[in-house]
């Protein structure tokens, strides 16, 4: 009687009680324990967006979320070291652009086409182009696009509308004082502003690495250049890279501050926000933080554009699932929740940086941030680095070079042509070449 007892409340707190509390479909779940999905995230606003709204997921579907929030350069590593562990602590992955080839083709993230059919989840409302960046490899889905950082030029739209500069930059040159429409004229402007006002010309992020090789993508890019052509042959070492490295030469060096080659994201952030820079070329969701009258002194006085030239750096995050962890079903719960349209544009009006169509022209993201109509553009016509199993070394390999060129003074043909050879080795070694 006692154990026919037992059975029977067992068997009513099991019906009382909803399959999601535990996590459907995951080990944790089977041991009867509450599931708890752990995520590295990197440190950036849209990070916190989401952390503030996680209370919400959680009542919704009982299963706990901790964020382990780091800088960027700390994530690499840490996210390997799981992957090579029988069981990774990380469950969702945030996956970067630049990791996006390397990632599947190593097997650490889970294929996600079973889960988006099961669920009829809607793919077809992400923008293309962060599709192909942040979605697909090799034909199977591993990632949902999270968040765009593509590059854009942010230019300060009352230095244009000051007379006494107007004039000065006719007489000067000949014609009006407009937004540049080439990257030349962007150089010249960023000069003749730290020439002729109390402004440096740009918040120039020259540091060592990512930073630097970052901004100077974009000046590449604008120009014309490519990294690789379409047989993989490395492409860097030629006429317009030696241009790109000109240009970005002359506006560190009379354009930005006198320590700009050191400077990370966060100085040139924090110098254009002190109204201190007439121009930034950076990540598009910064638009938002520079209308913060908390942190910025810039509220309506920026303006945002396409990297003047052919394109700008496509740059984003996708989501991913961890192929190494036991709770795929919860992971997959989570993703489905934080992309989802009212998450999404909830997270859009806080200032994220969406990658769905619905929400860049949804009117009332749009009544808030009109600019997003031009970041839906830009987007579609951003290059991103070419990606592949060995981008995150292109990418350092890049960087290292253009470091020497502007701190150490390297010849810049010697530099290119180091690229090329080791750009051709890896693409060698990823039985990328024909």
């Amino acid at each position: 009687m006692k154990k026919r007892g037992l059975f029977v409340c067992v068997l009513v707190v099991c019906l009382l009680v909803p399959l999601s509390v535990f996590g459907a479909g995951s080990k944790e779940a089977d041991a009867g324990k509450p599931v708890t999905l752990n995520l590295l995230m990197e440190d950036v606003p849209d990070t916190q967006i989401i952390k503030d709204m996680l209370p919400e997921f959680e009542a919704k579907t009982g299963i706990k979320v901790n964020f382990e929030i780091v800088q960027y350069t700390d994530m690499h590593t840490k996210l390997i070291t799981q992957f090579l562990a029988p069981t990774s602590t990380y469950d969702v992955i945030e996956v970067d652009n630049y990791w996006a080839g390397e990632f599947p083709a190593a097997g650490w993230l889970e294929p996600l086409d079973e889960y988006v059919k099961k669920d009829n989840f809607d793919m077809s409302v992400y923008v293309p182009a962060m599709m192909e960046m942040v979605g697909y490899y090799k034909d199977k889905l591993y990632m949902i696009p999270m968040y765009n950082y593509t590059m854009a030029l942010m230019y300060r739209n009352d230095v244009f509308t000051d007379k006494a500069l107007h004039d000065k930059y006719r007489k000067q040159f000949g014609k009006d004082f407009a937004p540049p429409v080439s990257l030349d004229e962007y150089v010249e402007q960023c000069i003749f502003v730290q020439e002729n006002t109390n402004m440096y010309g740009s918040a120039m992020q020259g540091g060592k690495g990512d930073p630097i090789a970052m901004e100077w993508s974009n000046y590449f890019f604008a120009l014309g250049g490519r990294i690789y052509d379409d047989n993989w042959k490395a492409t860097i070492n030629g006429p317009i890279a030696l241009k790109a490295i000109e240009l970005y030469k002359k506006n560190i060096a009379q354009g930005a501050p006198a320590g700009a080659t050191s400077y990370t994201l966060e100085d040139s952030l924090r110098m254009m926000s002190a109204g201190e820079a007439f121009s930034f070329i950076s990540y598009n969701w910064m638009l938002a933080q520079f209308q913060d009258e908390k942190v910025s002194k810039l509220k309506d006085k920026v303006q945002l554009v396409p990297v003047p030239g052919e394109s700008g750096l496509a740059g984003g995050w996708g989501w991913a699932i961890a192929a190494n962890t036991p709770k795929k079903d919860a992971a997959w719960e989570f993703i489905k929740w934080v992309e989802s349209p009212a998450v999404v544009k909830a997270r859009a009006l806080a200032g994220g940086a969406p990658t769905r169509y619905d929400v860049l022209r949804d009117a009332e993201v749009l009544a808030k941030y009109p600019y997003y109509s031009e970041v839906e553009k830009i987007l579609e016509k951003a290059r991103p680095v070419p990606e592949f199993e060995y981008s995150s070394q292109m990418v350092e390999m890049l960087g290292r070079e253009l470091s020497l060129i502007v701190s150490s003074g390297k010849d810049p043909q010697v530099a290119l042509a180091q690229l090329e050879k080791d750009f051709n080795e890896l693409a060698k070694k990823a039985n990328l070449q024909k």
